[in-house]
């Protein structure tokens, strides 16, 4: 139902007995509990057609249905900031994002992102795509730094969104996890989905998991952590961290899901970003690879995005101390 306004669902034997607007809140991610008891307040949402309380407790065989209003539009705003331009043309964009940064204005960050900075570079971007995430095929996690692909025509997005979906662009992630790894290569295939009980985390144990696959190979082992290269088949919201930590190797300064019954940081590698990374503020992943056809003249295109120096220095300093 992804992009639809109306949707239908049955309820399943997992969600019986559960609140109305708690099984729509964990089955459509972008609606979140608050805002699905609106809508069931509202008459927007119902079940067998009939209006219902958002308490109500759901029922085997059901039918929930309703419509999802689009999000009111947001006033976008060109700002003056600085961003690394890869490569431009007049159909494409590709930024080195860094850390730190949201790809797009939602709840919280009006101002200061990447969408703001294009539209200053990119007067014409605007509408295309959408209101509010105009030339945005996909996207990075705000402390996630790398290689992303802006469209700044209507027949450039409609194509790289179509090549995103059948998964014909190549991306290529740089990890540093906990601990050791004892494989060389693998393949993650855990479906992802929202958290069951944390609206704001994705898990592998997701009532509504999509499919879902992540490549790995380790590029170095330390004593106590691993560089890895990591290639995505499939675009889930968090998938690498989510996917990483399940391996009981989360991504290094991921503070959500790393392993909360042990320290984020071993305490050899807590005294490096005390004194040379003041603080830990991202989780050390970097989109260093993406590869595609050009949407429009069809030719092939690489970029390769430089390690940044946070991630370097770390990197550096477990070559030359007693962690390796």
């Amino acid at each position: 139902m992804d992009g639809e306004d109306r949707f239908n669902l049955i309820v399943e034997p997992g969600d019986i007995g559960k609140r109305f607007d708690a099984v729509i809140s964990d089955t459509i991610p972008k609606l979140s509990r608050n805002l699905a008891a609106n809508l069931i307040r509202e008459g927007a949402i119902r079940i067998n057609g009939n209006l219902k309380k958002p308490g109500y407790k759901v029922r085997a065989g059901e039918t929930i249905s309703g419509i999802i209003p689009p999000p009111s539009p947001l006033a976008l705003k060109p700002e003056p900031i600085d961003i690394v331009i890869v490569y431009e043309d007049e159909d494409i964009v590709v930024v080195d994002k860094p850390a730190g940064m949201v790809v797009h204005p939602a709840t919280g960050n009006f101002s200061g992102t990447l969408v703001n900075a294009l539209l200053y570079h990119c007067p014409d971007l605007k509408g295309i795509g959408g209101v509010e995430r105009p030339g945005i095929v996909h996207r990075l996690d705000k402390n996630t730094s790398g290689l992303i692909v802006i469209a700044k025509t209507h027949e450039a997005h409609l194509v790289l969104s179509a090549m995103f979906k059948n998964r014909e662009i190549y991306k290529e992630y740089l990890a540093i996890v906990h601990g050791k790894m004892d494989m060389d290569t693998g393949t993650i295939t855990h479906p992802v989905g929202r958290h069951p009980t944390d609206r704001k985390k994705m898990s592998i144990r997701s009532r509504a998991g999509r499919s879902a696959e992540t490549n790995f190979r380790v590029v170095e082992r330390f004593k106590e952590y691993s560089l890895l290269i990591c290639s995505i088949k499939t675009g889930r919201t968090h998938q690498i961290r989510v996917h990483l930590a399940s391996l009981n190797h989360p991504v290094v300064g991921d503070t959500v899901y790393g392993n909360p019954n042990k320290k984020c940081l071993s305490k050899h590698s807590q005294v490096f970003f005390n004194t040379q990374v003041k603080p830990l503020t991202r989780h050390f992943l970097h989109a260093k690879v993406l590869s595609f056809l050009h949407p429009v003249s069809q030719k092939a295109l690489f970029f390769e995005s430089p390690i940044p120096a946070d991630m370097e220095k770390f990197i550096q300093y477990l070559k030359n101390s007693d962690l390796t």
